[in-house]
């Protein structure tokens, strides 16, 4: 019997997708200082904005994977596309806080349809089940490749255009990614109990399980420092870090100032996150999933506590940009996987959505902290601090967590 192949063509228009979404998402950070500088507004403003569209992205999330498995996966692709570009486009007239805020919550929308909640779950159902942890793990890798050219090219852009017309030029970038929509063909792969329960009867079975919650509770601390890092790391790197040496190393790639380092930071988060998120997937198929859950956010707690610690430095943002990337969204395949393997494929976008939902509640408070903070003491010391608690939070609670199929549980 041939092997059924690990690449097929809806893995690949998924991590299109998820490729350009996740550059335009990843890039907000860079236009921190830009806004801020351009109308004098405080640092939380422009911080409470990206906070209120994560928190969009996560209660969107849920919604779009019900609309997904209710009216067709590619549906909710298109109308998340639409979203996302109309909030892009609109954003770029606002010219005040309260503007920003608000057309926020339809690129948080935006990103949550064309998103992991939804696209996971179209790769998660095509792939055969021996193949179906790595392929998670490349669909995750691809919105990491996204973030490595996202920021930089914010940078380089912002360099020619003024930051509105940025965001007129990244709305067609999403709407590019439709042009993938035909590939998105997936089976609706379930067992027979699966495709005979109500979405009502699975969503309760599931909030009753004391697993569900431990997984939903784990899964804030990633969206708490993604965020914060994502839409903070830029500036403080900008300015916190020491000199770059005129003759050094960095000097001669190009990077001449503590902006273009703090733009190139987080795509070294990315690329590092390629290579996280595919041994993630690799991983994920022979060893304890929540394990390795609980390994990552150890690694997350101790590489930001000494990060932190140590004088902050070209090196030092770098050396941590990679340990960081490494297991920046090494959480999503595995958690995704687990939500899948535990509760079964027919309604797995809509389950992962509401566990998503954890992660961009903690991922608004990681933004909205982060600005808030900074403009209270003038830097982000505390808001660092809290992360390194929660990353150990989410350690702990992992481990609790029953690693098998919720039928055969009750069995």
């Amino acid at each position: 019997m041939a092997k059924t192949p690990i690449i097929t063509p809806v893995l690949i228009a998924g991590c299109i997708i998820l490729m350009l979404g996740f550059a335009v998402r990843a890039s907000f950070g860079v236009f921190q200082i830009p806004i801020a500088s351009e109308f004098g507004w405080a640092r939380a403003e422009f911080s409470l904005a990206i906070a209120i569209q994560n928190l969009a992205w996560g209660i969107g999330q849920p919604l779009f994977g019900a609309v997904a498995e209710r009216f067709g996966d590619r549906k909710a692709i298109v109308a998340g596309a639409l979203t996302y570009a109309a909030g892009l486009v609109l954003s770029s007239f606002a010219v005040t806080p309260g503007q920003h805020q608000l057309l926020e919550i339809l690129v948080g929308f935006g990103i949550a349809g064309t998103g992991f909640g939804v696209v996971l779950a179209v790769v998660g159902r095509a792939a055969a089940p021996e193949h179906r942890s790595m392929t998670l793990g490349i669909a995750t890798a691809a919105g990491s490749m996204g973030q490595v050219i996202g920021a930089p090219t914010a940078e380089f852009l912002l360099q020619s255009f003024p930051w509105q017309t940025v965001f007129l030029i990244f709305a067609g970038v999403v709407l590019s990614g439709l042009f993938a929509l035909p590939f998105i063909r997936s089976p609706r792969v379930a067992t027979r109990v699966e495709l005979e329960e109500s979405m009502g009867t699975v969503l309760i079975r599931a909030f009753k399980d004391p697993s569900y919650s431990l997984i939903f509770l784990g899964f804030f601390s990633c969206g708490y420092q993604l965020a914060f890092i994502t839409a903070h790391f830029p500036a403080f790197v900008t300015e916190l870090c020491g000199p770059i040496d005129p003759a050094g190393m960095l000097a001669g790639m190009g990077i001449t100032t503590t902006s273009a380092l703090g733009a190139v930071s987080i795509s070294v988060i990315g690329l590092a996150n390629i290579v996280g998120t595919l041994t993630a997937g690799w991983l994920g198929k022979r060893y304890t999933k929540k394990y390795l859950l609980a390994g990552i956010y150890v690694g997350r707690t101790i590489a930001a506590a000494v990060f932190i610690l140590l004088p902050i430095t070209p090196e030092s943002v770098l050396i941590f940009s990679g340990v960081m990337g490494a297991l920046w969204l090494a959480t999503v395949p595995l958690t995704s996987g687990l939500v899948a393997h535990i509760y079964g494929l027919r309604y797995m976008g809509t389950l992962y959505g509401f566990v998503f939902l954890s992660h961009q509640i903690g991922g608004f408070l990681g933004v909205w902290l982060g600005g808030k903070m900074y403009d209270i003491t003038g830097d982000y010391t505390l808001v660092w601090w809290i992360g390194v608690g929660v990353g150990a939070f989410s350690a702990i609670v992992h481990l609790p967590v029953r690693e098998r199929p919720l039928m055969a549980q009750a069995a």
